[in-house]
């Protein structure tokens, strides 16, 4: 697999307690493979403080974070009357790059759909206040989630639809209010990917960026997964080759593109280290 200049990983749960016994060579490997900026995704209030402090620690990459609360821990953070304290004064921190991951996911409903209400709109518009992008998540709630993006967006930087899997409508409707679109290795699956190859092409350049979402979603075009099936972000270029060949571009090209998209939706420095 060739390793790349420099790749830029805008989605790892790296707080995940499947990375607690090696974080160090995680981050390393992602290093030689060419990954050298990685975004840390908070999602919940817990795991945004965790975040936030990764970012602090010396690593071969440069590690910045997201702050926010999940739709799927909405109902626990709510609960917390200082919920939205805790996300402002994370998100004021230098390297905390954008609000989220935040958004609606009406398909386990882990928290009451009117708890992730409150909590998304909260979020945006803390994003406004701070002047920060959002890291987005929908699922099986489209309609009204891109309701309240259209009622949010103006006031908004700039947002991000990470992990997109959805159908055309979706993706139009979401180009439409200017929102980036985030890919991980769902398009490496040759079984439900299918429909993603057929999409990827019609998002603009400055307006893709790829992720792994890792420890989940293990590209499934790997010669030689790993036998614990974990995700991790030195596989981006495994989603990079997949996204490259959907859109009929050089890896290469790929790579420079999704790195500057990526660079100037964070404001992330050219060289960081």
């Amino acid at each position: 697999m060739v390793r790349w200049a420099t790749l830029i990983d805008i989605g790892a749960n790296l707080t995940s307690k499947t990375f607690q016994r090696d974080l160090p060579a995680v981050i390393d490997r992602a290093a030689a493979a060419g990954v050298h900026t990685l975004v840390v995704t908070g999602t919940s209030l817990a795991g945004s403080h965790a975040a936030a402090a990764l970012t602090e620690r010396p690593a071969r990459a440069a590690l910045y974070a997201t702050a926010g609360v999940h739709p799927h821990h909405a109902l626990e953070a709510t609960a917390a009357g200082d919920w939205l304290a805790q996300l402002r004064g994370l998100a004021e921190r230098t390297r905390v790059v954008a609000v989220g991951e935040c958004g609606l996911d009406f398909n386990r409903n882990y928290s009451p759909q009117a708890d992730q209400l409150r909590c998304f709109r909260a979020q945006l518009e803390l994003a406004a206040e701070l002047r920060l992008p959002v890291f987005l998540h929908e699922r099986d709630a489209h309609d009204t989630f891109i309701g309240i993006l259209r009622e949010h967006r103006a006031s908004l930087p700039g947002a991000v639809v990470h992990c997109f899997t959805g159908a055309r409508a979706q993706l139009d409707a979401y180009l439409a209010l200017d929102l980036h679109i985030g890919i991980t290795g769902w398009i490496c699956d040759e079984r439900r990917g299918r429909d993603l190859v057929g999409l990827v092409p019609a998002i603009p350049d400055g307006r893709l960026m790829i992720e792994t979402d890792a420890p989940y979603l293990l590209p499934r075009n790997m010669p030689s997964p790993p036998r614990d099936r974990r995700n991790e972000p030195a596989f981006l270029p495994h989603v990079l080759n997949a996204v490259a060949a959907a859109r009929g571009e050089t890896p290469a090209a790929t790579a420079a593109a999704t790195t500057a998209a990526a660079r100037a939706f964070f404001g992330l420095p050219e060289r960081d280290l």
